[in-house]
C-alpha cells in the first residue's frame, strides 16, 4: 500500500485526484491534462497565465508536456488499489495526509482542518466559508481577484481591479461587510415590519376566526330556532286541519238529520197524496152525484192547503250545499291567518338596538345618560297642553338611530308612554303636530275611576285619520314591527297567541326613526 506522503505526490492540485493523464509546465508543476486545460482556457484580465500552484507568469499560452514517468506511476496507483480517501476537500496544511478540512478561508484561499483552524489568524479579512463553498463564485468573472467591495450605484460585488480600471470605476463602493452590515441593517428594520405585519394578520385572522365560529353558531341557533318555529306552525296547522275537518263532518251532520227529518216528512206526505190521488180516481168513476157531492174529503174541492203544507215543510228544512253554515270555518281559518301574518316579524334575530335622541326632546322631560329611559323633570306638568318654552313637540322622544332599509322591531310596554311609532327625520323638536304624513302611531285611550281603566281603547293615527281598533286593552306587551322595503309598519299583542292589531301600508322615502309620545310616567326601553 502507498504511504500517504506518495499520494500527496501522486495528486492533482486542482482536481485533488491522483493524476489522470500528468502533463508538466515550465515551472514544474504537474498537473491533468484535462484540469490544467481548464484553467488555462479562461486567461487572466492581463491577457497573460499563471501556474495555479506557484503563481508563475506566462506571457503565452505555456507548452503542456506529458511526464510519462508520472503518468506510469499515476496508472499503477489505481483507484481499486488506493487507500479510501477522506471525502471533501483535504486540508493545505496537513502535508502528512489528507485530513478533511472543516472550513475554507476566502483571504488565504486554503483549506483548514479542525486542528489548523484554531490556529488560524483570526483577522477581519479571513472570511471563513463551508469548505465545499465554489471559490470560484467568490472570484470577480473577468479580473479572477477575490471580490472585496459592493458597487452601490450597481448594486454588484466587485473586485479591486472592477474599481479601478472596470466598468464600475469612479463608483462609489463599500466595503463587502460594511455594505452587509447595512443591508442586514435594512433587513431587520423590514423584518420588524413583517413582524407587526405578521401581528396583524395573525390578529386578523383570530377575529375573523372569532367571526367564523359566532356565525356558525349564530346559524346554528337560527336553524334550532327555526325548525321548532316551523314544528310549531306545522302542529298548529295540522291542529287546525283536525279541527276543521271536524267542524265540516258536525256541519253534514247536522245537515244530514235535517234532510233525513225531510225525507221522512216527504215520504208521509208522499203516502197521503197518494192515498188521496186514488180517492180521486175512484170518485170520478162513481155515477151516483148526490155521493160525489157529499164525499167529506172532498167537499171544499180545493187542494192548495196540502200544497202549502208541503211548501212549509221544505221552507222549514232547506237543503242547499251552497247554504251551509260556514262561519265557524271561516274563524278557523282566520286564525291561520294569523299565524302567517305573525310569522313574518318572527323572522328577525332580534329587537334592534335603540337609543333615545337627549337634544330633539323639549325641557319638561329628562332623557336617562344611558339614552334608554324618558321620565318627567321635576318642576313641569305633564299635561299636552302646558306650554314647554321650546318650539317642540310635547313629550316626544325620538331615536337617536334612524332606519332606512331592513326589518326591525322593538318591544314596548305601555306602562309609561301613551302612543308609539315610527316618523320622518324631520319630524324632530321643531314640528308642531304630530298627526301629519310623517309619522305613524298606535296611542293608548283610557278614562280612569280613581282604580281601574274604563272604557280603555287603542287607536291608530296617521296624516291627521284617526281609527279606533276593536280589541280590549291587555296588560301586555307590545310589539312595533318595521318592513322597510315592504312599506310596512305593524303593531302586535305579545299575548297568547299573539294578537295582530294594525298595519300601516304605504312607500317610505325618507329614514324612519322610532318615535314616542305623551308621557305619563317613566318608561323604558327594552
Amino acid at each position: 500500500m502507498a504511504s500517504a506522503d506518495l499520494l500527496e505526490d501522486l495528486s492533482c492540485s486542482i482536481c485533488l485526484n491522483i493524476f489522470t493523464d500528468p502533463v508538466t509546465l515550465r515551472c514544474g508543476h504537474n498537473f491533468c491534462h484535462v484540469c490544467i486545460d481548464g484553467v488555462l482556457d479562461k486567461p487572466e484580465a492581463s491577457g497573460g497565465y499563471s501556474c495555479p500552484q506557484c503563481r508563475e507568469a506566462f506571457q503565452e499560452r505555456p507548452e503542456l508536456k506529458k511526464n510519462i514517468t508520472l503518468c506510469n506511476i499515476a496508472e499503477k496507483m489505481s483507484p481499486a488499489k488506493a487507500p479510501q480517501e477522506p471525502a471533501g476537500p483535504h486540508c493545505s496544511y496537513c502535508i502528512h495526509g489528507l485530513v478533511p478540512a472543516s472550513k475554507s478561508c476566502l483571504h488565504c484561499e486554503a483549506f483548514l482542518c479542525a486542528d489548523h483552524l484554531r490556529i488560524h489568524s483570526k483577522s477581519p479579512e479571513n472570511i471563513l466559508l463551508d469548505p465545499n463553498t465554489s471559490m470560484e463564485k467568490r472570484k470577480c468573472s473577468a479580473h479572477k481577484e477575490l471580490l472585496k467591495y459592493f458597487c452601490i450605484k450597481d448594486a454588484a460585488c466587485i473586485c479591486v481591479s472592477c474599481s479601478l480600471v472596470g466598468e464600475h470605476r469612479g463608483h462609489h463602493v463599500d466595503m463587502l461587510e460594511d455594505a452587509a452590515k447595512k443591508k442586514k441593517t435594512h433587513l431587520l428594520k423590514g423584518l420588524e415590519d413583517l413582524k407587526s405585519k405578521s401581528v396583524e394578520i395573525e390578529k386578523k385572522v383570530t377575529e375573523l376566526q372569532e367571526k367564523w365560529e359566532k356565525l356558525q353558531k349564530k346559524s346554528s341557533d337560527m336553524k334550532q330556532r327555526f325548525h321548532v318555529t316551523f314544528g310549531e306552525i306545522r302542529s298548529l296547522v295540522d291542529s287546525l286541519e283536525t279541527e276543521v275537518l271536524a267542524e265540516i263532518s258536525q256541519l253534514e251532520q247536522r245537515a244530514s238529520k235535517s234532510v233525513s227529518d225531510l225525507f221522512q216528512q216527504l215520504e208521509e206526505k208522499k203516502e197521503e197524496l197518494s192515498g188521496k190521488i186514488d180517492h180521486i180516481q175512484e170518485l170520478c168513476h162513481v155515477n151516483d152525484p148526490l155521493t160525489v157531492l157529499q164525499d167529506p174529503q172532498t167537499s171544499r174541492g180545493d187542494f192548495n192547503d196540502l200544497k202549502l203544507n208541503i211548501n212549509l215543510e221544505i221552507s222549514r228544512n232547506p237543503v242547499d250545499a251552497n247554504g251551509l253554515d260556514v262561519q265557524p270555518i271561516t274563524g278557523k281559518l282566520q286564525t291561520l291567518a294569523i299565524i302567517l301574518d305573525d310569522l313574518k316579524f318572527g323572522i328577525c334575530l332580534g329587537p334592534s338596538e335603540l337609543f333615545l335622541n337627549k337634544t330633539q326632546t323639549c325641557n319638561c322631560i329628562n332623557v336617562s345618560d344611558d339614552q334608554k329611559s324618558v321620565s318627567p323633570r321635576f318642576g313641569f306638568s305633564y299635561t299636552r297642553y302646558e306650554p314647554c318654552n321650546q318650539p317642540a313637540i310635547h313629550n316626544l322622544v325620538i331615536s337617536t338611530r334612524s332606519f332606512s332599509s331592513g326589518t326591525h322591531y322593538w318591544d314596548i310596554d305601555f306602562g309609561g308612554v301613551q302612543s308609539i311609532g315610527v316618523c320622518y327625520p324631520a319630524m324632530g323638536v321643531q314640528n308642531a303636530t304630530i298627526q301629519n304624513k310623517e309619522t305613524w302611531w298606535l296611542t293608548k285611550h283610557s278614562e280612569y275611576d280613581g282604580t281601574l281603566d274604563r272604557n280603555a281603547y287603542f287607536s291608530v293615527k296617521h296624516d291627521r285619520l284617526t281609527s279606533r281598533l276593536p280589541f280590549q286593552i291587555s296588560k301586555s306587551k307590545y310589539r312595533l314591527y318595521l318592513d322597510y322595503e315592504a312599506g310596512q309598519i305593524s303593531f302586535y299583542e305579545l299575548c297568547t297567541p299573539i294578537r295582530h292589531l294594525h298595519t300601516f301600508t304605504t312607500k317610505f322615502t325618507k329614514p324612519l326613526h322610532a318615535a314616542f309620545y305623551d308621557f305619563n310616567g317613566t318608561f323604558r326601553m327594552g
